[in-house]
């Protein structure tokens, strides 16, 4: 996941703001927002410190089998949510990606990190079509309604920050994107 460092440094910048925003959204006051917010912003902070430029930070080999771990979990945590509310499904194919990259990660000799031969091609060619079909669905959802079909309506009643849904989806398209430069750094 260590390309050059200007991509690298971007990544880090996007997925640490997502990541921020989504402990916004931990506030709201509708409770499943609150816990998909969680998720999302473990996986916002996650990915950012996974994308951190290697001449910057280079992590100790025991640290992507903590990746692992802790991906690992959050997956199975997204699957138990996922029986009773399916949009948790792609939280669960999130965490899946995190800790198969930490995992490859961990796999890989010292000094290797980030040179695109690591990884099982097929497994790494399906997340990377699942999360580029979800960044054009994501994208295509940004669409406002109203300016789809020509009216410039506005809500009589502005949302708090963290019950806005535009700004958590631009959130989940911004976590997708990185997912996809992650992926193809795999």
């Amino acid at each position: 996941m260590h390309g050059p460092a200007s991509s690298g440094w971007l990544l880090v910048a996007l997925c640490a703001a997502a990541g921020a925003y989504c402990l916004l959204r931990m506030r709201s006051g509708v409770e499943d927002q609150r816990r998909a917010a969680g998720g999302e912003a473990l996986m916002g902070f996650g990915m950012a410190v996974m994308s951190m430029p290697a001449a910057v930070l280079t992590p100790p080999p025991w640290t992507w089998l903590l990746y692992t771990a802790v991906f690992g979990a959050a997956a199975l945590h997204a699957l138990w949510a996922a029986r009773t509310r399916p949009h948790h499904l792609h939280h669960l194919v999130g965490a899946f990606a995190m800790a198969y990259m930490a995992a490859v990660m961990a796999a890989m000799p010292e000094g290797h990190a980030g040179h695109g031969e690591a990884g099982v091609p097929p497994l790494t060619g399906a997340l990377l079509l699942y999360f580029a079909v979800y960044v054009l669905w994501a994208g295509v959802r940004l669409v406002p309604m109203a300016a789809a079909a020509g009216h410039g309506g506005r809500s009589p009643v502005p949302a708090a920050w963290g019950d806005r849904p535009e700004l958590a989806r631009a959130c989940r398209l911004s976590m997708g994107i990185a997912m996809v430069a992650m992926l193809l750094t795999l």
